[in-house]
């Protein structure tokens, strides 16, 4: 028993210290001097949300005391569960929610598991794959995919690009993965 429960504590705090890393899939609104302690906050719960996976992608803005929160998801109650918890953020006045549901498709939910094989699957970008939330984030809407989030170098951002543009069935990619400059 005790072995199980420090094997437990092992993973989660593992987990944990992945949690910044992954978090760049969540687009920022930075200032010059980083985040500021709102943005934190948006990111921080948006990042938390239950059923957030690599088949979404939430992005925010933060003007003032107003939180515009945009971006695509697989199912509709994310993007309530999204605007419920930044609205809950203290100093959040307003949140404008234009997060886009994607539209069911079993075509679609093929190309997103092809696509994830193919890009996580890969010895090189593997490692990606290693978060709880992986940073490279795959929408796909009517056989058209988006990657999003972030990844160490521009060698990285390529190949995710070839290997999505390789998956049959993809009628286009658009490469939105950005480079993190502190790798």
């Amino acid at each position: 028993m005790k072995n199980a429960l420090r094997n437990l504590t092992l993973t989660l705090a593992g987990a944990l210290l992945l949690v910044p890393f992954a978090q760049g899939a969540v687009s920022t609104a930075q200032s010059k001097n980083g985040l500021t302690t709102m943005e934190k906050d948006v990111r921080h719960e948006l990042v938390m949300l239950p059923w957030f996976g690599v088949f979404d992608n939430l992005e925010f803005q933060v003007n003032g005391s107003e939180v515009v929160l945009t971006g695509q998801v697989t199912r509709p109650t994310l993007k309530s569960d999204a605007e419920r918890v930044v609205s809950r953020i203290e100093g959040v006045t307003k949140v404008v929610n234009n997060i886009e549901v994607l539209p069911l498709s079993p075509f679609d939910d093929q190309i997103r598991l092809a696509t994830y094989r193919s890009i996580y699957g890969f010895g090189p970008l593997s490692r990606y794959n290693w978060g709880p939330i992986p940073p490279i984030h795959i929408i796909v809407k009517n056989g058209n995919v988006t990657l999003a989030g972030v990844v160490a170098n521009d060698t990285d951002r390529n190949m995710a690009n070839i290997r999505a543009n390789g998956v049959s069935g993809v009628f286009s990619v658009d490469n939105n993965l950005r480079v993190d400059k502190r790798s």
